[in-house]
């Protein structure tokens, strides 16, 4: 078994002797072990980061997009190492694995145009002979906190950008799964990054919180549960810190009568039940409008149904299991609340074994019907493969039953009709919205980012939105002396 520790200046550190047990979801078994970072981990980790930003900020954004270059072309190469990595301590499909890595991957690609990215405005003659104009320029040393569900993709919805900015970066990954974190370290200093600009940081609550009071880091990116984003921007904004902390979600799928009703169900499947559930962006409550309910319920049954519940090894599999026991049983207390208060358990996941994997913590596909927004399995976010249906008896009142709610992740609309789709996009109080399509996920050059409580901070994540977080606006106003001295000014300056 292995033990995990710290990427450090380029090196595999620690000070610490605590560790962190890693296990396998199919199996139940401990599989490695994570360092629990102490104080003095983070004093290296901020020096090093430190030192070495001076030197990064003074590389031409050019210098820094060819290296990034490289860091990208290494990734393509290693994409089944990455990918078995991240399936085997976090349980997803190898598919699924690999389709993360890649979305991570396109932020990469975004960032290797960062010569262009951060040019600036300029005015001529702002006054007479006075031109003004602004640059961005990086804020220092940064650092990212990511969750378990997506050990590749999120840490590089963040650090690649502000790298290439000119910032340094400390991570710290999950410590539910802190392989794939090391590997993307090793990876970067392989492509050329110079040591210290990028720094993984394993651990737990203690060393996040030596994170945010740390005077030494500027800003703090972060991805969880809502109560813990809270609790990130909270305590950040005391230390003076950026933040954009994006929390949980309850993504509502609309399927309207007039939908075409397989592809609804489809994109309902793979959004409820892909990666068991645990997706920020999973749809996790189906609105039936009008008489397509019955229908929708039916089909969506059949097809769950149909679903292989399987280890990442099993090439068939469609799902694997949750990540811990620990949230095996949070998910099967959700659904006993759910039959409790009401909802119609039509499809129970709960009993699901497998042979020679009998201690994986596998939840199988499961659903309820008649869902109302007073029941806590509506209101809540479970983060596993169970998906309500509420039935909606008109469109306006699915809208309002969405805007109501009080997270506003992602949201996605079945229909045929135009006039419909115009106006949910527009009013639907959800930050991000689709069409046909199960996931809305922004390209890399768009930003991802929520409404109400699923995001806490006035900054998305990767596109232009983190250019801008990772980065701090000067501007210049400047007059050339001229030959005649013509005196001081007492008045405000104008035009």
């Amino acid at each position: 078994m292995s033990k995990i520790k710290n990427y450090i200046n380029g090196n595999i550190k620690c000070s610490s002797s605590k560790y962190f047990d890693i296990d396998d979801p199919s199996t139940g078994e401990i599989i490695g072990s994570v360092v629990l970072s102490n104080k003095d981990d983070l004093d290296l980790a901020i020096n090093s980061a430190r030192n070495a930003q001076k030197n990064w900020s003074t590389i031409t954004p050019l210098k820094r997009s060819r290296i990034l270059s490289n860091f990208r072309n290494i990734i393509e190469k290693n994409i089944e190492l990455l990918a078995k990595t991240v399936s085997k301590e976090h349980g997803k499909t190898i598919e699924d694995a690999k389709g993360s890595i890649i979305r991570g991957l396109e932020v990469v690609e975004f960032a290797c145009g960062i010569p262009h990215l951060l040019k600036g405005e300029f005015s001529q003659n702002v006054g007479t002979n006075i031109d003004s104009w602004s640059i961005r320029q990086p804020l220092g040393v940064c650092a990212g906190i990511t969750p378990f569900n997506f050990p590749a993709m999120v840490p590089m919805w963040m650090f690649p950008i502000s790298i290439a900015c000119g910032n340094s970066f400390i991570l710290k990954p999950s410590e539910k799964n802190p392989s794939c974190s090391m590997l993307l370290a090793k990876f970067f200093s392989e492509a050329g990054l110079p040591d210290g600009v990028f720094n993984v940081l394993n651990g737990n609550k203690e060393i996040v919180d030596l994170i945010l009071e740390c005077e030494d880091i500027a800003s703090i990116s972060f991805v969880g549960s809502t109560p813990v984003a809270k609790y990130i921007y909270e305590k950040s904004s005391k230390f003076s810190k950026r933040v954009q902390a994006l929390g949980g979600a309850k993504n509502h799928l609309v399927v309207m009568p007039d939908a075409n009703l397989d592809q609804a169900v489809d994109g309902i499947i793979g959004a409820a039940y892909g990666s068991a559930g645990e997706r920020c962006m999973a749809v996790s409550v189906a609105v039936a409008v009008g008489d397509v309910a019955d229908k929708l319920v039916n089909k969506l049954i059949e097809k769950a149904s149909q679903l292989k519940v399987a280890p990442w090894t099993d090439p068939e599999s469609s799902m694997g299991p949750v990540i811990s026991k620990e949230h095996k049983n949070k998910i099967l207390e959700y659904m006993e609340t759910g039959i409790k208060e009401g909802a119609n358990l039509i499809l129970d996941g709960r009993n699901i074994k497998l042979q020679g994997y009998e201690n994986g913590y596998f939840v199988g596909p499961s659903l309820f019907d008649n869902v109302n927004e007073n029941m806590t399995i509506y209101k809540e976010e479970i983060f596993g493969p169970v998906l309500s249906v509420v039935r909606s008896k008109k469109y306006q009142e699915a809208v309002d039953l969405i805007n109501k709610h009080k997270y506003g992740n992602g949201t996605s609309i079945y229909t045929s009709d135009g006039e419909v789709s115009r106006h949910f996009t527009t009013n639907v109080k959800i930050g991000m919205v689709g069409v046909n399509v199960p996931i809305p996920v922004p390209m890399a050059f768009h930003s991802f980012g929520g409404w109400k409580q699923s995001l806490f901070g006035d900054k998305a994540m990767h596109g232009m939105e983190g250019i801008n977080f990772y980065t701090k606006l000067k501007t210049i106003t400047s007059r050339w002396p001229q030959s005649i001295n013509q005196g001081p000014e007492f008045a405000m300056p104008t035009n």
